[in-house]
């Protein structure tokens, strides 16, 4: 073997070069807190229509993990991105921003 060869090789990733990527987070209106330890968010978003130019409300649901239970239909609550939890939860709560009135 010749010197150089035994100079190139690739050190094992350590934890400060090999960072997560940044979770998503969505802020949204807690529709459904009938199942246990479960809570469905909706995400409303404002798009502009490609030919006409209007802002149209577009929204998306989310089954989110509320391991406490704490969060209730109404509430403005922030979920962010996980790991698969359920065959339809990949999302998490993260907070209750405001509550129902």
């Amino acid at each position: 073997m010749s010197p150089e060869s035994t100079e190139i090789q690739e050190s094992a990733p350590t934890p400060e070069t090999s960072a997560r990527k940044l979770r998503k987070e969505r802020v949204g209106i807690v529709t459904s807190d009938k199942m246990n330890k479960s809570i469905t968010v909706t995400v409303e978003r404002r798009v502009m229509h490609p030919k006409y130019g209007k802002f149209v409300k577009l929204s998306s649901k989310f089954m989110a993990h509320d391991e406490k239970g704490d969060a209730h239909v109404g509430d403005t609550v922030r979920i962010a991105e996980t790991r698969p939890m359920s065959k339809l939860k990949r999302w998490r709560l993260v907070e209750v921003m405001e509550r129902a009135k």
